[in-house]
């Protein structure tokens, strides 16, 4: 073979060499090429779900900043419609004030009017603290100086359901001469400022046996757990031996229960002495431990009633106060005025037994529980409040009380810097704090201050 033909032959092999390579290679590309399409199509996929999620969480945000803007508007609109209603309750409740309390359509402190004018020559012949407005008089008050204040402190005539009042040619000889008078000087308590929420109240020197302020003293209220003041100051009068006992029965922890009283905690079996009854009574106001000495002392608590009703009478209170409970459980025939309960509260503090349990802050008893191993803590709510504020003096003694019928009310003796002695006794505040207020405003306005 010549050297053309060698060159043909060798131009042909790199032909075929090269189309079998060109194949080979288009080929190649072909395989590859649907592999970098699918590549690029997940990662625009992931792209655009992506994309995706971003736009959700941006219509999750601006759904949830609409939501928040709605929940606002509607708390705005519930504080601004609560305002409302309570600020006309308040007008409501403002109004009932002014028109149930003499001198209230002209701003004026109850019986204002009347309480700044001199009593001097208006002395009745008949006499007396009107407890039922004019031409009737209660006659366990003596005559004194100031009649036509004490018509305004009365508040309004009393409705039918008070009962009769007192005849005035009635005698009543008692022993108890304890007799606070309105004077000229006697007014209506503060209005301005803070105020005082109770609707029936009185605050009365010891000394002078003298009604410094007070509103409507001689309207008819339910005493509530007040009433337990005298149900100490019986018990007190009737035990010889406070080291006795009683064993707590089922009947006491079940009345107890039906009827919701507060209770010092004792259980049935307890063995119990009459001290620890009567700190029970007053300090926790335990109505466990007031059916347990009403059982003690007089066998039952219906007897025991009845030596309380005795005791009104004794202290020349029967006229207005009748009880037919030793708990204070509201009772349309349980009832007296703040007048008669600060007279209770003065017989009490003369005992001395009764002034150590009423001005006992606290006291543990002999009983151990789960709870309380050392002993049942008893405590005086109102005094351990009230022994921080400023009263121009300091709170002795004082017993709580509430019933929805009464609301928040309290008992107190309290002593000026001096130590000149003040009883106070307010009904139907709004709440219990409210009740320790109104008598720390009551002695902030009334009693002295310390003298420089």
């Amino acid at each position: 073979m010549g050297n053309g033909e060698e060159r043909r032959a060798i131009t042909k092999n790199v032909e075929v060499i090269e189309k079998i390579e060109k194949k080979e290679t288009m080929e190649t590309r072909e395989r590859e090429e649907p592999q970098e399409d699918g590549m690029y199509r997940d990662m625009e996929d992931m792209e655009a779900l992506e994309r995706r999620r971003i736009q959700k969480r941006r219509e999750h945000m601006l759904e949830m900043r609409r939501r928040k803007r709605r929940q606002e508007v509607l708390r705005s609109w519930t504080l601004l419609i609560a305002g409302g209603l309570v600020m006309a309750g308040l007008a409501v409740w403002g109004l009932a004030r002014l028109v149930a309390e003499p001198g209230g359509e002209e701003g004026k402190t109850p019986g204002g009017e009347n309480l700044q004018e001199s009593a001097a020559g208006q002395e009745e012949q008949t006499g007396g603290i009107s407890g039922a407005g004019p031409g009737k008089g209660r006659e366990h008050v003596p005559p004194g100086k100031g009649n036509a204040a004490a018509e305004n402190l009365s508040g309004e005539n009393p409705s039918e359901e008070q009962g009769e009042q007192p005849s005035e040619d009635k005698p009543l000889t008692v022993p108890f001469t304890f007799r606070p008078r309105v004077t000229e000087h006697t007014v209506g308590f503060p209005e301005e400022g803070r105020g005082v929420y109770s609707t029936s109240g009185i605050l009365i020197d010891v000394e002078a046996e003298e009604i410094i302020a007070g509103r409507e003293p001689f309207r008819r209220i339910n005493p509530a757990s007040m009433t337990k003041i005298l149900t100490l100051l019986v018990a007190a009068e009737h035990v010889t031996d406070l080291q006795d006992t009683f064993t707590m029965t089922v009947e006491i922890t079940d009345y107890s229960y039906i009827h919701d009283c507060s209770t010092a905690g004792f259980s049935v079996g307890d063995v119990v002495t009459v001290e620890e009854l009567m700190y029970g009574t007053i300090l926790p106001s335990g109505a466990d431990a007031a059916l347990a000495l009403a059982e003690y002392v007089a066998g039952s608590q219906e007897a025991f009633v009845e030596l309380m009703n005795q005791k009104l009478e004794q202290l020349g209170l029967s006229d207005s106060a009748h009880f037919t409970n030793c708990v204070g459980l509201y009772d349309e025939n349980h009832y007296c005025t703040v007048y008669d309960m600060a007279l209770i509260l003065k017989a009490a503090s003369d005992n001395e037994l009764c002034r150590k349990v009423l001005s006992a802050r606290k006291y543990t008893t002999s009983i151990a529980t789960e709870q309380q191993p050392e002993g049942i803590l008893l405590s005086n709510l109102f005094l351990r409040r009230i022994e921080d504020k400023d009263t121009h003096g300091e709170v002795l003694c004082a017993k709580t009380g509430f019933v929805n019928q009464s609301g928040s009310c309290a008992a107190s003796l309290a002593a000026d810097y001096q130590g000149r002695e003040y009883l106070c006794v307010t009904v139907g505040s709004i709440s219990s704090w409210a009740c320790i207020y109104d008598h720390v405003e009551i002695y902030q306005a009334f009693l002295p201050g310390r003298q420089e």
